[in-house]
């Protein structure tokens, strides 16, 4: 009898935002200040994985790039770790660090 296995989004949630931290350039998740609200927001609608990420980047940082980097990393961290593919991934830069 074979078993069917799911993962919370909160740790997809988490998955995401530790994949989004190791591109350079990255300098955060960002957190909000609405009570509740993560820098990660993982929805799960009719089996299709949406990931946004808000993110605190470096000075200097190209943001096109970053933000492309950001997305393939997640993806390829999801599908290692959670045989998770996800249909967006979307990053927003809320915040560019100061030099």
């Amino acid at each position: 009898m074979a078993g069917q296995a799911s993962i919370s989004t909160d740790i997809i949630a988490r998955y995401a935002a530790d994949a989004a931290r190791e591109v350079e350039g990255v300098r955060a998740v960002a957190e909000s200040p609405v009570p509740g609200r993560r820098g990660v927001k993982v929805t799960d609608a009719d089996g299709a994985i949406r990931v946004e990420l808000h993110l605190e980047v470096v000075w200097g940082a190209s943001i096109p790039e970053l933000g492309r980097g950001v997305q393939a990393r997640v993806r390829e961290y999801l599908r290692s770790m959670a045989d998770v593919d996800p249909a967006t991934v979307d990053v927003v830069v809320d915040e560019v660090a100061k030099p």
